[in-house]
């Protein structure tokens, strides 16, 4: 299906550039970027949850990549609730965030901002209230939406949760993770707006909620685990206009090797039978 884009969560995760995955000549800025564009159509830019996006950096990866190749960003951590120091206002942190990302946006590049909520962010009115004002500050964006508490998509409020980001165009992120941890969530992958639907690999590592990043992180997919998602993959193609399909389980080249396989899998030429 041509509608879905396989890719990872990042292409500058220092472990992937130490893994040796990028060759010798490539591993450059901008040989990084063309490399990695060469073999996927899409991929999650990581760096501006940690610092604002610059327009220069943008219209660097716009021209950097071939047309039609595609970008989604995640939002800067305090649009999301999530604490970092910093002093300007908020109008002005969403100002700098607008106008960083406006190059990828004009270039028809941008396949979503992705906010990711932190695992205190429950639902309830206080939620409420903050999603209707992130949906005013982002009026005309394409957005999708990632909970990290359980109790969004848990099936008391999944009904709920799915009517909120449909009524204000979110599209909703399905995740892949290990289950059975108190901070797991559930496996589900609900439409909520035409237009976008996202699914994030995390990996399945049990200490998901705990230890460092590396330790969350880091896991190898299986191929029969890849395999076991294509038919619920495909099925969601069909209900949306584009599906996005994103690897985090980012360390070493456990990402990109996951990202080859699963575009794999999902391949015309790959029938149900080959994918067991």
């Amino acid at each position: 299906m041509t509608n879905i884009l396989v890719g990872t969560c990042s292409w500058t995760d220092p472990a992937l550039v130490r893994s040796g995955w990028y060759p010798r000549g490539r591993r450059d800025a901008e040989g990084r970027l063309r490399y990695y564009a060469e073999r996927f159509p899409v991929v999650e830019v990581d760096g501006t949850f940690y610092a604002l996006p610059s327009e220069r950096n943008s219209l660097l990866w716009v021209e950097r990549t071939p047309p039609g190749f595609t970008f989604d960003v995640k939002a800067y951590a305090p649009l999301t609730g999530h604490p970092v120091k910093q002093a300007a206002a908020p109008d002005e942190v969403w100002a700098r965030f607008a106008a960083g990302i406006e190059p990828l946006r004009a270039a028809g590049r941008l396949g979503g901002v992705l906010f990711q909520f932190p695992p205190w962010f429950r639902p309830g009115v206080r939620a409420e209230r903050f999603l209707e004002e992130t949906a005013q500050r982002t009026a005309g964006w394409p957005v999708h939406v990632e909970f990290r508490h359980p109790d969004w998509w848990e099936e008391r409020h999944r009904d709920l949760t799915g009517a909120l980001l449909s009524k204000y165009g979110f599209a909703a992120v399905g995740v892949d993770m290990a289950q059975g941890l108190p901070a797991s969530l559930p496996p589900v992958t609900p439409v909520t707006t035409p237009r976008l639907s996202v699914v994030r690999f995390h990996g399945r590592s049990v200490s998901w909620g705990r230890g460092s990043k590396e330790e969350r992180f880091r896991y190898d997919y299986p191929r029969a685990e890849l395999a076991e998602w294509v038919p619920r993959l495909r099925e969601l193609a069909e209900r949306v206009d584009r599906l996005h399909v994103l690897f985090n389980n980012c360390c070493a080249a456990a990402a990109v090797q996951a990202s080859e396989t699963m575009a794999g899998l999902l391949s015309p030429r790959s029938s149900p039978s080959s994918s067991r």
